[in-house]
């Protein structure tokens, strides 16, 4: 059996955000049952055992078949490896495919989570007020080469949703708390209609409901 680690709850701001969800989400698409394991933010995530697992304490975790993950990039793709929803079958488009979950990790989220970073947690230091401006015009540059790339095909390649567009989503997402997708109606487009697969909405409501179950009273 498969099994997912992922946080028992997390503040609002980051539910619905945190990368297990890229996880769940391949697994459903895949059509792989699993088990989820809950830890606590703090105390669990910094024990030695859980450190065995994931040796920086974050999540998601992966295990299966006594295989050890982590980092959800290496874990979405060993899934999808193994499902034609999420790989096509064709050599060139596979990697194609793998070609989009780097650039969504390497060109996209590391510009992304900048602006989220500094709007979440710094925006009243100095330094975040001084960094601001020419990490959102890279950022937003970013997302207006991928948009035009993107054109008006409904995912990234012409074969389909791949586990490229999956990972590509779901740095989306996070750029959209801060402001970044709303106003390029190309890429609100693609995340709607990404989000709109029904692997998507079950994972999504599957990471919720643990956050909701563990609520601080």
């Amino acid at each position: 059996m498969i099994r997912v680690y992922a946080f028992k709850w997390v503040p609002p701001f980051a539910q619905g955000l945190v990368r297990d969800l890229r996880v769940r989400w391949a697994l459903e698409e895949a059509g792989q049952p699993y088990e989820e394991v809950l830890i606590g933010l703090g105390e669990d995530q910094a024990s030695a055992q859980y450190r065995e697992i994931q040796p920086f304490g974050q999540v998601p975790a992966y295990e299966e078949d006594g295989l050890r993950l982590f980092e959800s990039g290496a874990i979405v793709l060993r899934i999808a490896a193994r499902s034609e929803t999420l790989m096509p079958h064709d050599g060139a488009a596979r990697a194609k495919a793998v070609q989009w979950v780097f650039a969504a990790l390497n060109s996209i989220e590391p510009h992304v989570q900048q602006i989220a970073l500094i709007l979440g947690f710094y925006k009243d230091e100095e330094w975040a007020k001084l960094r601001r401006p020419s990490a959102l015009e890279m950022a937003e540059r970013r997302l207006d080469q991928l948009a035009e790339r993107l054109g008006e095909k409904p995912f990234l390649e012409e074969g389909g949703f791949t586990v490229g567009d999956l990972m590509m989503t779901s740095v989306l997402r996070i750029g959209d708390t801060c402001g970044l997708i709303e106003g390029r109606p190309t890429l609100s487009a693609y995340v709607a209609r990404c989000e709109s697969r029904p692997a998507f909405q079950k994972a999504l409501a599957d990471q919720l409901r643990p956050f909701a179950a563990n609520a601080p009273a």
